[in-house]
């Protein structure tokens, strides 16, 4: 990426609707009342040949305490200092208002590239406001409409010779690199490892809201990142962010973390945005590979707590289960006792996943929830070799022989691994509609018991044989060859 953009201005101008226009999907929650982003959104854009990082920010208030909103201003300021170019936006129906200009003035002594923006700018009616943006003295503004994908290619002429003017200062910038080379004269090839910076390990932490979910993400970042305060139901939209976590022993791991909005019981959750945003969250979940779900040590394993759990088991992700705010407990060891004998009872599907005890206000217990999801994505990576699971299967097969319901003997033949993440176990027997439940729980439990698998979610599949007659259904229009055999010999 040549440089970075931020999309800065007042709540409800259309950033969200551009951010989205220029990475080309709907990342970010769109919605007619004002404020609904909160935090720092990047993403990869496109527009034309350029290819930059552009980040989506909260709408700018006048408000500097310490309140929701400045906070959030805070953040977005923060955003400004990062970028590269700033692009200010302005309604052109409502006009320029106080607050634009103050913004507009706080951007001139921050940013030494301002692009201003007219937005929703389509129609007669707002030529004023277009008119009125120059009196903001950032230059000719750009008539946009983001919605209607109006105005980029003057966006575009805007930014190419920006673009090449960092392209340049990145080129000279550049530090000079060693490449090793062996005695043949070729580069040596770094061993395969995995995850890769390509292709980071893809983390989701959900929970309840006010669980502590965006103050644990800024402790692994070591950054005040995402906006995080005593509020419940800050966050809105699934934020992913990368990251190279190192471990206990210090090799760092390339993982991608998605922030999540806290999930409350559907009975509850009645506003249109926080429908979208538990729908974001879901969607972070389906597209993790573990998913972190955080419990509050006041209030652990709620009903929402194990609904949240179940989900993530059901869509098949390895699943750690850590309990926040350890820090405020007393009688640690008691308590801990009873979350595992309660984690036992009430998720007997996840039985033997992994629970660590954290303090996202202090960091303590970051190094056990870092072995822990690695371990979880190990076990939900697993491939058991089809011999080894046959000699398990006749074992499992005489020390418990399956039902015969209705004095129909099920013969379990053999069994082999049809995928991971997760596994995915396929056994061929006779009549597998007949199977009891029961008898697929036990062997499931086996295979978490004797092939070291636990708490990930495993599949199995009863699949019967063929047995069928190959000419059955077929029509013939006179004896077969070997009926023919047989009356000539006769």
């Amino acid at each position: 990426m040549s440089f970075t953009l931020a999309i800065v201005g007042r709540p409800n101008v259309g950033k969200s609707t551009l951010f989205n226009r220029l990475v080309g999907k709907r990342l970010a929650l769109v919605d007619n009342q004002p404020g609904v982003t909160r935090d720092l959104r990047e993403g990869a854009a496109r527009l034309g040949d350029l290819r930059f990082t552009v980040i989506d920010t909260a709408g700018l208030e006048e408000a500097t305490d310490d309140s929701l909103q400045g906070r959030m201003r805070r953040l977005t300021e923060r955003a400004v200092d990062m970028a590269d170019i700033c692009l200010f936006m302005i309604d052109a129906r409502t006009g320029v208002t106080p607050s634009d200009q103050v913004f507009a003035e706080i951007l001139r002594k921050r940013s030494a590239h301002v692009i201003l923006a007219a937005n929703k700018s389509e129609g007669s009616a707002a030529d004023a406001g277009v008119l009125e943006a120059y009196a903001l003295g950032l230059g000719e503004p750009i008539r946009m409409s983001a919605e209607h994908n109006e105005g980029l290619n003057d966006l575009y002429s805007r930014l190419m010779p920006l673009a090449d003017a960092f392209a340049e200062r990145a080129a000279q910038d550049a530090p000079d690199t060693d490449v090793d080379v062996d005695a043949d004269g070729g580069e040596i090839d770094e061993p395969f490892r995995v995850p890769t910076v390509e292709r980071p390990l893809q983390v989701a932490v959900v929970g309840r809201p006010n669980a502590g979910k965006s103050t644990l993400i800024n402790r692994i970042l070591g950054d005040e990142r995402l906006l995080t305060g005593p509020e419940a139901g800050i966050t809105r939209d699934a934020i992913s962010l990368p990251v190279s976590w190192a471990g206990p022993d210090g090799t760092p791991v390339p993982m991608r973390i998605f922030d999540t909005a806290g999930m409350r019981r559907k009975s509850r959750v009645q506003d249109k945005l926080e429908k979208l945003s538990v729908s974001d969250g879901l969607r972070a979940v389906r597209f993790a590979e573990v998913v972190v779900v955080l419990l509050d040590a006041a209030m652990p394993f709620e009903q929402q707590d194990l609904r949240i759990a179940d989900l993530a088991e059901r869509e098949g992700r390895a699943v750690v289960v850590a309990v926040n705010k350890w820090d405020v407990e007393d009688n640690r060891q008691q308590k801990l006792h009873a979350l595992k004998e309660a984690f036992e009872r009430l998720l007997p599907q996840l039985r033997g996943a992994p629970l660590v005890t954290v303090s996202a206000k202090t960091g303590k217990g970051l190094d056990r929830l870092h072995g822990a999801i690695m371990r979880a994505h190990e076990v939900w990576n697993r491939r058991v070799p089809t011999a080894a699971l046959n000699r398990w299967l006749s074992g499992m097969l005489e020390q418990h022989p399956p039902p015969a319901p209705q004095g129909k003997r099920i013969k379990l033949r053999y069994m082999t691994q049809a995928k991971t993440r997760p596994p995915g176990f396929v056994v061929m027997c006779s009549h597998p509609d007949k199977m009891p439940e029961s008898y697929s729980r036990y062997l499931v439990n086996g295979l978490r018991d004797d092939f070291d698998m636990p708490g990930t979610p495993i599949r199995l599949h009863m699949r019967g044989q063929g047995d069928r007659n190959p000419y059955k259904g077929r029509k013939t229009s006179g004896p077969s060859k070997l009926r023919k055999h047989i009356k000539g010999r006769g």
